[in-house]
């Protein structure tokens, strides 16, 4: 049995449809789970019950926390410390192991130009702080014999749902406007796409080496800045796509009509310097080829049609 807690998600969905190279037994977990595979099991709970995740693993082997807590600080900071002590404990009782599917908010601003799994730890925005304690809360668990555990970290993400990239520059091309952007065109920014993202956590949770350490999840490697991804939207799409840098307070603003970015607010470094992530450790040991840039953008696009 592997169990997906927080199940539903833009990665969590993506988990499920690659679990199945592995196992014909999924349980998915969440407040209102529903099936991708026919024989996904659904058990509804709150994550933030203790008892109720510890029945939720129950009978599981391996276990992957990929719930996306609604992205307000207050909530982050309230909820995730629970969360993650509520998996971990969970794990501990019925000896399952944990994989902790994380992101990059917790590394140094000025260490985003070239990131690996050695990045300095050195959050300065509240949701990084965050992120630095509950991951330390999972590798401290390894460390003491509670459980296994590891983490797999993504970059900012390029797919269908909750991503950047398709917000404002898809969407605003698909409606014949200028493709938005934050502080600058010219800087290079990765994406990890949604698939190559829940693919490469599937490999981690079922590769007994793996656990015990922190993995850059598959990134194509090539050094794009905004505005070649916009020109390779704007290729597929057959039009000559063009943007425009919004100054970093327009976040706010836009937030009005697009939620997320008002609470990215205080990510906004992320965007006026050069960020670059680096999966090479997690590409050399499993030998894998992430997407190109071309299938993510075809993929954004082939959902919308």
């Amino acid at each position: 049995m592997q169990t997906i807690l927080g199940a539903g998600g833009a990665i969590g969905t993506e988990l499920t449809k690659a679990l199945p190279k592995f196992t014909n037994e999924i349980k998915l977990v969440g407040r209102n789970p529903v099936k991708v595979n026919d024989t996904d099991l659904i058990h509804k709970a709150d994550l933030l019950n203790e008892e109720a995740v510890i029945k939720a693993v129950e009978g599981s082997k391996i276990v992957y926390l990929t719930v996306g807590l609604v992205y307000k600080t207050k909530i982050w900071q309230e909820q995730w410390p629970i969360v993650m002590n509520n998996a971990i404990e969970a794990c501990r009782v019925h000896k399952a192991k944990l994989v902790f599917f994380d992101n990059v908010y917790m590394y140094d601003r000025d260490a985003l130009k070239h990131m690996t799994e050695k990045t300095p730890i050195r959050p300065t925005s509240d949701k990084g702080r965050v992120r630095e304690k509950v991951a330390h809360m999972v590798m401290d668990a390894h460390e003491k014999g509670d459980i296994e555990a590891l983490i797999a970290r993504a970059a900012d993400f390029i797919g269908p749902i909750n991503s950047v990239p398709t917000e404002t520059i898809y969407k605003n091309l698909a409606k014949g406007k200028k493709a938005d952007w934050f502080a600058s065109l010219n800087m290079i920014h990765s994406f990890t796409d949604t698939t190559d993202a829940a693919i490469g956590t599937a490999m981690l949770g079922n590769a007994a080496t793996s656990f015990g350490d922190v993995w850059h999840l598959p990134t194509d490697p090539t050094p794009l800045t905004v505005t070649q991804w916009i020109e390779l939207f704007g290729k597929e799409m057959n039009i000559n796509a063009k943007g425009r840098a919004l100054p970093l307070w327009m976040m706010g603003v836009l937030g009005i009509f697009i939620p997320v970015l008002k609470e990215l607010k205080e990510m906004a470094y992320q965007y006026d310097r050069d960020y670059y992530f680096d999966s090479t450790k997690f590409t050399r040991r499993f030998e894998y080829k992430p997407s190109t840039p071309e299938v993510s953008v075809k993929r954004v696009m082939d959902y919308f049609k």
